[in-house]
């Protein structure tokens, strides 16, 4: 499997008539909207593609695998990502 870069997705814009640079501008704005958003806390819904949630998670007692003490897992965030049925439908056909 081979992963799509962000090089990948802005010569893709790029086939759809606009130059390198403008397709460059464009995917990095949103990039950076969404990025914004998480940092706000605020979740991202994109229609036909899916639903990105920040989720929190308490903290929590931990094992250490190598020791196999005890330690303290801190509270953090996470961001989890549902995809919308339309998509699931697509990557499932």
């Amino acid at each position: 499997m081979i992963p799509l870069t962000k090089n990948d997705l802005i010569n893709a814009v790029a086939a759809h008539g606009l130059s390198k640079r403008q397709s460059a501008s464009v995917v990095e704005s949103v990039f950076d909207i969404i990025s914004r958003c998480f940092e706000r806390g605020e979740d991202v819904k994109i229609v036909g593609f899916g639903h990105f949630r920040i989720r929190k998670k308490a903290s929590r007692r931990g094992r250490n695998p190598q020791t196999g003490s005890s330690i303290e897992i801190s509270a953090r965030k996470v961001l989890t990502f549902k995809p919308s049925k339309g998509l699931k439908l697509r990557i499932n056909q």
